[in-house]
């Protein structure tokens, strides 16, 4: 089995943004009020007719330059989205297209908030057994188009965005060290999207009802995200042998300070050891790990041969993590200074 890790990465923010005082101006909510209970100050919002895939294929983009590759040069997309273009076709098949990569298979995951890493141990999979060696994982969501606007407990919460990152082969030592998945589906119900599927199609009854809006029971998710963040990270920790003290940094899911700082106290590692944005870009579900990722490299702060954690958690319910040496390079490639 070859050793596997990310080798390039992208983001792509929409331009709009979107601050507490716009809520406040209409809903029962104040910037403080926000900012204390979910530490969220502003978020990006896609503009008019902008599209899951229009997102996408920036990062993608990005990413795969970042990688020092060329479009054609990819083998696989795969495209973690729950606010995908449209029903089919998949989204990946979209920016496949958006961005030329004419050699590439392409396909759409739904795990929520957990699927960039689920889209991250499957890409690992594909090189490690030297299927594909340049696959494309995206993180992609316009969560704007499933909020209702008047729903206090959803609407502040979440934000538009994309991040994207290229997995190839590296050198021995790096790279991919482990990963944990789960689910448990007898919680689907405490994050969701009623309406626009096969149990529930696309009616003017749905729409006037807000059956295409996202439900959330913001308590059941909250513990459920606190008590899982604990039990992924010592099972991931455990299967690549290593302790919370050889952690460099941690990239948690963007969902809520309050979550964050349960994951601080678990790794007991320090504020600036995270990568945290969440105050700037809300929730931005499956783009959040790969944004955060991206920032905490082009900034310098995540370095050559850092240990990362990364840990997801969302509708489904599901939850995801894995432990990265960080290489930066492919397999036998030399980095300038």
């Amino acid at each position: 089995m070859k050793a596997v890790g990310i080798v390039g990465t992208g983001s792509y923010l929409p331009e709009n943004i979107v601050t507490n005082n716009h809520f406040a101006e209409y809903l029962d909510t104040t910037d403080e009020w926000i900012v204390e209970r979910t530490g969220i100050k502003e978020r990006r919002k896609a503009a008019p007719g902008q599209a899951t895939s229009d997102l996408g294929a920036i990062a993608a983009q990005k990413a795969i330059e970042d990688a020092g590759l060329k479009p054609e040069d990819i083998d696989m997309i795969i495209t973690a989205t729950v606010t995908p273009d449209m029903l089919f076709p998949s989204t990946a098949c979209l920016i496949q297209n958006k961005i030329g990569a004419v050699n590439a298979g392409a396909f759409d995951i739904s795990a929520a908030c957990s699927g960039f890493v689920y889209g991250l141990s499957i890409a690992n999979g594909y090189v490690a057994t030297g299927m594909y060696k340049n696959v494309l994982v995206i993180g992609a969501e316009v969560l704007s188009a499933v909020l209702d606007p008047y729903d206090r407990r959803t609407v502040v919460l979440f934000g538009d965005g994309a991040g994207a990152a290229v997995v190839s082969e590296v050198d021995e030592g790096s790279g991919f060290l482990a990963f944990d998945l789960g689910a448990d589906g007898s919680g689907g119900d405490v994050l969701k999207v009623n309406a626009g599927g096969s149990r529930m199609p696309a009616t003017e009854d749905t729409f006037k009802q807000g059956e295409h809006y996202a439900k959330m029971e913001g308590k059941e998710v909250f513990k459920f995200a606190v008590r899982i963040l604990g039990l992924t990270s010592k099972k991931v920790l455990a299967k690549a042998n290593i302790s919370t003290e050889d952690v460099d940094f941690l990239v948690p899911h963007q969902a809520n300070i309050r979550i964050v700082d349960a994951a601080l106290r678990t790794f007991k590692i320090a504020k600036d050891k995270t990568i945290i944005n969440l105050d700037i870009y809300g929730n931005t579900s499956g783009a959040s790990i790969p944004i955060a990722l991206d920032e905490g490299l082009k900034s310098g702060k995540i370095k050559e041969q850092s240990m990362i954690v990364m840990v997801g958690f969302g509708a489904g319910l599901t939850w995801a993590s894995t432990v990265m040496k960080y290489s930066g390079k492919k397999k036998g490639e030399q980095i300038s200074a």
